[in-house]
């Protein structure tokens, strides 16, 4: 039979799995996004779920609050067999998940039970993680905790920022969402609990997370600088002769072999046009930076325009 599916999402990693929803055999019956943001000091934000929904002449509401009883109302309204939610950002009641006759399932990006919560893709780059996944749950109201539908996994590339793992996390989920709905559908999906004694938890990132700790390894600090690519970027101080401190955001970052003795943070002597710092093991070479307030330039770029000498420090 053709299922009537509602979709709950509003980030870019859930466009994916909405346009693939939509080009499947089954019937979207509307989606549930976060409202727009207004006023004073935001931005026009733009909702590619609610443009792409529009386009299809889609029903599209967004509650400020989904479990609201007058948002239960709406969702009712629209007789959905099952909800898929991906990127939605609101905590949902049991009530709205005991509508639909199918429930809820989440397109959730890593190999749970790691890294339940809201950054589990920058956690495990920040990590050094080897590989993630995805995994399509049933929804429960415990924190990303419920049965296991289907698990895939990938590599993450060593290079691989979290913005770049994200995109293709977001197309690497469709066709593991599609099969679950499929076995939905036919009443042979295999849901197997979590472990919950090895869950860990992927809080949501904040700017100060940003900020490198020099007395780590080089590996780890080349890790934090992908993993906070795009937002919230890692930055550190160069501590200036004067005494003052520039803040400069490091884009890219990679390990370069030293056993010397210098201190933690410490710019190391190098060929001109390369900036290296010592780590707690190993070195950083800075590849680009970006000076606060300024555009993005190669190191021999900002090395032109700021006379960092060998021996000064990355606070």
């Amino acid at each position: 039979m053709t299922l009537r599916i509602a979709m709950l999402g509003t980030g870019s990693f859930a466009l994916p799995t909405f346009q693939g929803l939509l080009d499947s055999r089954h019937t979207i019956v509307g989606l549930v996004t976060q409202p727009d943001k207004t006023g004073a000091g935001h931005h026009q934000h733009r909702n590619p779920l609610k443009e792409l929904a529009i386009a299809r002449e889609l029903p599209v509401f967004q509650p400020e609050k989904a479990s609201a009883p007058e948002s239960l109302e709406v969702l009712a309204s629209w007789q959905a067999d099952l909800y898929v939610v991906a990127a939605y950002g609101q905590i949902l009641s049991n009530k709205l998940l005991s509508i639909p006759r199918l429930g809820a399932i989440n397109v959730h990006a890593s190999i749970l039970p790691k890294y339940r919560g809201a950054s589990p893709i920058q956690h495990a780059v920040w990590l050094g993680e080897a590989e993630t996944g995805i995994t399509i749950f049933q929804i429960v109201r415990e924190l990303d905790a419920g049965p296991v539908l289907a698990i895939e996994r990938t590599p993450i590339g060593p290079n691989e920022t979290s913005g770049e793992l994200e995109e293709r996390l977001a197309t690497f989920a469709v066709p593991v969402l599609l099969r679950v709905v499929e076995q939905l559908d036919s009443g042979t999906a295999p849901p197997q609990p979590q472990d919950h004694s090895q869950s860990t938890y992927a809080r949501r990132l904040s700017k100060a997370d940003g900020q490198i700790v020099w007395t780590q390894t080089a590996a780890e600090i080349a890790c934090h600088v992908r993993a906070m690519q795009p937002w919230p970027k890692a930055f550190a101080f160069w501590l200036r002769p004067d005494g003052s401190s520039l803040r400069v955001i490091l884009p890219r970052a990679s390990v370069v072999a030293d056993d010397s003795s210098a201190p933690s943070g410490s710019v190391l002597p190098s060929e001109p046009g390369r900036l290296l710092i010592k780590a707690g093991r190993d070195a950083i070479e800075l590849g680009s930076l970006q000076p606060e307030g300024k555009r993005p330039m190669s190191a021999a770029e900002f090395l032109r325009g700021y006379p960092v000498q060998p021996g000064q420090r990355f606070q």
